[in-house]
């Protein structure tokens, strides 16, 4: 058997069943309890069984087959469930809530609130903590990203010249003001698309597909708007770019590529502050 995975998903074998649930092999680390509530519907003595490893309120480790939001070695936006003496307690998914403790806070948490943390187990109590100095946790060296290349990204923080972004729960990149088109918020994860990587190992990003594709992608979407507004848009080549970018959260530069891109097919008549859908 592989090393146990603690705060990740683990396939284990069923060894026996007892009344409060099921025994599963762990190894070195003995018989580990799926509580009975959380076990399969069909099994049978002997089945392999994806589960996810955590510690329960006595620190034993147990068991489940519940999906938290996030496990070990990821970033997550979680909200803060309580407080005590030591510490924030934060809602990820399963029965027992994930701790940060106060020297892991940038600021003390509030109930009810939000963070961007990091999901780790203490080398010391073997516990699984959250971070919210996520900056410790992030890679430092240059990544080998190719331009357009498309990434998971977790907006982190708004900034003088836009967002902080993480991305592939690795990298620190950055997407900048002027080049966002939709409304975001510090906790979204979304696909973005590098932009550029410095020698520095600096990342920029854009939130949108680069270049021609994000015409093409675009061309379906304003076909899809005329088609349900009764093939009209009051939006044309002359139209004002705040207007364009309120309306369908794209630079006008792509708005007029992906209106070019219509016009040749003859799906659509233009004109400076307006275009048709022409009859099929």
């Amino acid at each position: 058997m592989s090393k146990l995975k603690l705060g990740d998903y683990n396939r284990l074998t069923i060894l026996k069943r007892v009344d409060f649930g099921l025994y599963l092999d762990g190894g070195d680390a003995g018989e580990i309890l799926l509580p009975k509530k959380l076990q399969p519907k069909n099994y049978q003595i002997g089945d392999e069984i994806e589960v996810f490893l955590y510690l329960d309120t006595e620190e034993r480790l147990v068991a489940t087959t519940e999906h938290p939001l996030c496990k070990v070695g990821e970033f997550a936006f979680l909200e803060v469930a309580w407080v005590n003496k030591y510490g924030a307690f934060l809602k990820w998914g399963l029965q027992k809530d994930l701790f940060c403790p106060f020297r892991e806070q940038k600021m003390r948490m509030e109930i009810g609130k939000s963070y961007i943390v990091h999901v780790h187990v203490d080398e010391e109590s073997y516990r699984i903590m959250a971070s919210a100095k996520v900056e410790h946790y992030l890679s430092q060296r240059v990544p080998d990203y190719q331009q357009g290349d498309a990434v998971d990204a977790l907006i982190w923080q708004k900034t003088d010249l836009g967002f902080k972004v993480i991305i592939d729960n690795k990298y620190q990149g950055l997407a900048y003001e002027e080049e966002i088109f939709k409304n975001i918020h510090t906790g979204d994860r979304l696909t973005a698309y590098i932009k550029s990587v410095r020698p520095d190992g600096k990342i920029d990003l854009k939130l949108q597909p680069m270049g021609h594709q994000q015409a093409l992608d675009f061309s379906e979407e304003l076909l899809q708007y005329l088609k349900e507004h009764d093939g009209k848009c009051n939006l044309g080549d002359k139209s004002d770019a705040d207007d364009i970018r309120e309306r369908f959260q794209v630079s006008k530069k792509t708005f007029k590529k992906a209106v070019g891109n219509l016009y040749k097919q003859h799906l659509i008549t233009v004109s400076d502050f307006s275009i048709t859908l022409n009859p099929s």
